[in-house]
């Protein structure tokens, strides 16, 4: 059965914002990029956050102004920083001395993840704060490695609550093509809820599923 292009769009996108994290970079998304982005998809992606500079960027590969192993750095998603591993950010040293020992004590439940998100530095970056306290820690391996703990642990809690609250509403077609898209995030992280996350997964499998059968009937 062909995809929607609202699925395939999120799916770009999803590639796109994750680009510092896949093996081979841009040399292995671009191709995908072009093979996919069709008009009806290109049209999808224009209305998504942050999808216009896809599409941008689309286009560009598609005339050969952007060699297909790279990107123009004013379309880099996060304005590049991910990109960027080096990049030093400044954070006073009690805030510093705070953010550490928050770090070593963090347990991975939703007690630890409110002792981080109620720290003032990470309140600071917004919704960006796990990508931004991360670059701040790229030369403190030890801390490095607890943060992706932490980094785990609060994706995991998200997409628990998402779940639940997509399945406390009739799903749109909308809402239908981003837990597709997302499908894979639940996959990973739902599982760590033990029996309860192993049950919670397959009811989304099964929405999905339901809703492919009525569509087709």
């Amino acid at each position: 059965m062909k995809q929607k292009a609202s699925v395939i769009a999120q799916k770009l996108l999803n590639l796109y914002r994750q680009a510092h994290v896949i093996i081979g970079g841009w040399g292995a998304l671009n191709p995908i990029f072009v093979e996919e982005a069709t008009p009806d998809v290109l049209s999808e992606l224009s209305e998504m956050p942050t999808g216009k500079m896809l599409v941008k960027h689309i286009e560009n590969l598609k005339s050969g102004a952007t060699p297909m192993d790279s990107i123009e750095r004013d379309l880099l998603p996060y304005g590049g920083m991910m990109a960027e591993s080096s990049i030093d950010i400044n954070i006073k040293q009690t805030d510093w001395n705070k953010l550490v020992a928050a770090i070593n004590a963090f347990t991975p439940d939703q007690k630890g993840l409110d002792l981080i998100t109620s720290l003032p530095i990470v309140k600071s970056y917004g919704e960006e704060w796990p990508n931004s306290i991360r670059l701040a820690l790229a030369h403190h391996s030890e801390l490095l490695e607890r943060w992706t703990i932490i980094e785990q642990t609060y994706n995991a809690f998200m997409r628990w609550n998402t779940a639940n609250e997509l399945l406390a509403n009739p799903l749109t077609e909308r809402s239908r093509a981003q837990l597709q898209a997302d499908l894979p995030e639940y996959e990973t992280y739902l599982p760590m809820f033990g029996e309860e996350g192993t049950k919670l997964l397959e009811k989304l499998r099964n929405s999905i599923s339901s809703l492919q059968h009525n569509s087709a009937n």
